[in-house]
């Protein structure tokens, strides 16, 4: 399960004049890629979407599989529900919309049974809705995404933030402080051109938010906002006739700062471009070899050698400092107490003393610890071990061999 969310409130929903009928009854199914529920102008259609040779996801994509916004899922982590090729999505008589593996197992279903639905519709805005005879939404994807949304859906939120695992917040996009109190309603849209907007009932014009790199270029590029499982926020666009879907926006510009993206105790740093990720000295191991985004662990944990532990020393490294850890977690000191203080307090895993010029030091007390490393950070960092340090070679040295990191 994703750490990472976006935190929005409620989600909007906007009827299209032009939408497709689907009557109850009807079923796609995994086996048949040539079955899919389309918009009346084709531009989105529901179908399963392979994600190996042999398991699907239940999706609505931008033409045919090109782009996916939105998919069957639990809904608590924008996690698809993934079938193998026996699966089925089944419209049934109810008036639910369920999503069953090839045993018959249920993985997801709308909870609209027996609650008046008489048809489904896809519009050309990609909102799927379970509709009354009175064409009233029952219940619609619009108002249940999973991890991404289109220009024709709007949401309200206190503040745009990104958050780790519910606790740690370490990006925001907020109203003007100058205005913020006034307002009653807020909401974000991504407008067709790419400009990221808040509105408020109360004024009487638009917020522009930010701007992906192409905003307002070309008639025929569709763009969306996603929530991507490296923890960042993103716009992207495509055009129907590249098939290829490009980042335009991202809301941290540097990914090594997204909390947590590379795992416990795992250190970001950077191999030309790509964000990877390792462990911040040969007192550590990777969780899983694999994939160094899992984070790391100690060869031997801090209880398991009483008064036989020392502070390694990383330079040009800090330690993620984000609301609401820093008001509990910082302190004005000097280098040498800033390794002290942690060394001998028995709930300090970490230290990071900034030395940007504020004399802030934070002390890591938490159960989760996430690093950057940079040689452009003037910060040096210290971490508990047990016994001798065993430093990993420099990182700004080149050296021969593979470097396994937690590139996107």
């Amino acid at each position: 399960m994703s750490k990472f969310s976006i935190f929005l409130l409620h989600f909007l929903f906007t009827i299209s004049s032009s939408s497709t009928i689907i009557p109850l009854g009807s079923t796609l199914h995994a086996s048949d890629r040539n079955q899919s529920w389309s918009s009346p102008n084709s531009t989105f259609s529901l179908s399963f979407i392979p994600v190996t040779s042999f398991s699907f996801v239940a999706a609505i994509s931008y033409f045919v599989g090109d782009v996916t916004v939105w998919s069957a899922g639990d809904g608590s982590d924008g996690t698809a529900a993934v079938v193998d090729s026996g699966g089925t999505l089944h419209l049934l008589p109810s008036g639910a919309l369920r999503l069953t593996n090839g045993s018959g197992t249920i993985l997801w279903d709308s909870a609209t049974a027996n609650r008046g639905v008489s048809h489904a519709s896809l519009d050309d805005l990609s909102n799927f809705q379970l509709l009354n005879n009175d064409s009233f939404p029952i219940w619609s994807s619009f108002e249940n995404p999973t991890d991404t949304l289109v220009p024709s859906q709007n949401f309200t939120v206190g503040n745009l933030t990104l958050n780790w695992n519910n606790t740690v917040e370490y990006w925001s996009l907020v109203f003007n402080s100058s205005i913020s109190r006034n307002l009653t309603s807020r909401r974000f849209i991504l407008q067709s051109n790419g400009i990221l907007v808040g509105l408020d009932p109360s004024f009487p014009s638009r917020m522009f938010m930010a701007y992906s790199t192409d905003y307002g270029e070309g008639n025929d590029v569709f763009r969306i906002l996603r929530m991507d499982s490296d923890g960042n926020l993103r716009i992207y666009s495509t055009t129907r006739e590249s098939g290829n879907i490009t980042s335009t926006w991202a809301a941290v510009t540097d990914q090594c700062q997204v909390f947590g993206y590379c795992g416990n105790m795992g250190i970001y740093s950077y191999k030309d471009v790509n964000p990877i990720g390792g462990c911040p000295s040969q007192n550590f191991e990777l969780i899983h070899v694999s994939d160094s985004r899992r984070g790391c662990k100690r060869k031997v944990e801090i209880e398991d050698c009483p008064r036989n532990f020392t502070m390694l020393e990383l330079g040009h490294t800090k330690f993620l400092t984000y609301p609401p850890e820093v008001s509990s977690q910082t302190f004005i000191v000097g280098i040498v107490a800033c390794r002290m203080n942690c060394l001998v307090s028995g709930s300090c895993s970490a230290s990071t003393l900034v030395a940007d010029g504020s004399g802030f030091c934070y002390m890591k007390r938490t159960d989760f610890v996430s690093g950057y490393q940079s040689a452009v950070l003037p910060s040096t960092s210290f971490v508990k071990v047990c016994g001798q340090v065993v430093p990993n070679p420099s990182p700004y040295q080149e050296t021969s061999g593979t470097i396994r990191g937690c590139m996107r």
